[in-house]
């Protein structure tokens, strides 16, 4: 299994999620997910948002048939393993608005 850092998985029945399934972003750096270790650090996304600094929204270019939000603010340890359900990936400039919504939810400089 080959995954990259920005791609978007559906996820069925995520740990504590309330939902059948739901979309994750893969937000660890590339060389976490090329290692052998068995998770990587992922944000969900949720259909509505409210247009936070944390918050980045995607769509069709996406994959998503509508705008939907990574809350950045909401990261998550997930097993490679569940991430088998490919959805799309973000392009490079949304992976940097992706970088500059996670510096602030971690109050990075």
């Amino acid at each position: 299994m080959s995954l990259r850092r920005g791609e978007l998985y559906r996820v069925f029945k995520p740990g504590g999620d309330p939902k059948q399934y739901r979309i994750f972003a893969i937000v660890s750096r590339q060389a976490l997910v090329d290692s052998r270790f068995s998770t990587v650090v992922c944000a969900p996304i949720f259909t509505s948002g409210e247009g936070l600094s944390t918050q980045l929204s995607i769509g069709p270019n996406e994959g998503r048939k509508h705008t939907s939000w990574i809350m950045c603010e909401n990261l998550v340890s997930m097993r490679k393993s569940e991430l088998a359900n490919y959805v799309g990936s973000l392009a490079r400039s949304k992976l940097a608005e992706l970088d500059r919504a996670l510096k602030m939810a971690l109050d990075l400089s």
